[in-house]
């Protein structure tokens, strides 16, 4: 049966497409989008400790994944939250938000004990984005519309049945080394589309999808941890997102999403790099300040956490071995004292903003 966007989609085709994935233009966007994602992978083994990177980068991709389903929320509110302090968030968005970077870091969990991404994997996802026990969608109905116009664009498959078969299918081409000869930024372009196409539960999809592109980034060790910002560049074209993800479906222009795809790659990579250099450049340059203020008590321990996170506070220099509470606040007071840092009060507790750093992470 062919596609009819009115009527449910069962007859959707199993991957591998039946189309030349390796066609010249998209040849050059894999050299290119290849070599960047080498470059981010390489640069983060670097950093005197990574796993602090990633609590800042993976809560922009968290807001701007969320973004794309109108989940709006702000800076503010969400740094606050990388230092666990998520019972006084109110923002019902702003939680929601968080929920994204825990399924984020539940899914690499799961990921990672047996190596593989499976139908559970992607329930379990969707269940921790929603804090829902909700599973494969059952219910009939479900249609795609254009937000504008209200017009449906796209019915997806149909009964829970269809769903689980084609997402079984979905995930032997996943984890299947048969496939082995397609270039994986390739294999994730298609797998983002079958996902979406497949569209398993009721809500959620879109931001499941995009947290199992970073997965099988990581799966293939094509990236070390989820630092790939990817939400950023469908948000900034939207249109073509959208628009290509149907041309798939009605005109088989597999050509024009992969290109779309491995484009995307390649800049996240490359503003992801800029990004971190940037923190880099920072660092260095309040290094010598912070010795000037600190004295004998400087240490680069220290540097390396206070531009780890937005936000700080004494508790976070005591977990890390730098110096007890009492202590601690006095390096912050001394800091701040340089202007490097912004006190303020939250309930009974002081915390201290990076001002550089949040001014670079808030770009």
């Amino acid at each position: 049966m062919s596609f009819d966007k009115d009527f449910s989609y069962n007859s959707l085709p199993d991957l591998p497409p039946k189309a030349n994935l390796e066609t010249p233009n998209i040849f050059r966007q894999i050299i290119k989008a290849n070599k960047l994602l080498a470059e981010l992978k390489g640069y983060c083994q670097t950093l005197p400790n990574p796993n602090l990177l990633l609590n800042t980068i993976v809560l922009q991709e968290s807001k701007e994944s969320s973004a794309i389903e109108n989940i709006v929320t702000t800076q503010d509110e969400l740094y606050k939250a990388s230092l666990n302090i998520t019972e006084r968030i109110k923002n019902p968005a702003a939680k929601e938000v968080i929920q994204y970077r825990e399924a984020m870091y539940w899914g690499l969990n799961q990921m990672n004990k047996n190596g593989l991404i499976t139908t559970n994997l992607l329930v379990g996802i969707m269940q921790k984005l929603r804090d829902t026990d909700d599973n494969i969608r059952k219910n009939p109905g479900t249609k795609l519309s254009n937000p504008s116009t209200k017009a449906v664009v796209y019915t997806p498959p149909e009964g829970e049945e269809i769903i689980r078969q084609k997402l079984a299918e979905l995930e032997k081409f996943i984890n299947d080394d048969e496939y082995s000869d397609l270039d994986p930024l390739v294999k994730m372009a298609v797998i983002h589309y079958q996902f979406e196409a497949i569209h398993p539960f009721s809500d959620g999809n879109g931001r499941t999808g995009r947290i199992l592109n970073v997965l099988y980034l990581i799966n293939k060790d094509l990236l070390g941890l989820p630092v790939l910002y990817l939400s950023r560049y469908i948000i900034q074209n939207k249109p073509d997102y959208y628009r290509l993800l149907r041309e798939v479906t009605e005109n088989q222009n597999w050509e024009g999403w992969v290109k779309f795809v491995l484009k995307g790659i390649g800049e996240t990579a490359e503003m992801t790099l800029s990004k971190i250099n940037t923190i880099l450049k920072l660092k260095q340059d309040a290094q010598p300040i912070i010795k000037e203020a600190l004295k004998a008590s400087f240490s680069k321990e220290l540097v390396d956490l206070l531009y780890s996170y937005p936000y700080i506070k004494t508790s976070i220099l005591d977990e890390n071995s730098i110096a007890k509470r009492q202590t601690a606040a006095e390096y912050l007071k001394k800091i701040e004292k340089t202007g490097l840092l912004h006190s303020i009060k939250l309930g009974k507790e002081v915390y201290y903003i990076n001002l550089g750093l949040m001014s670079v992470l808030s770009e």
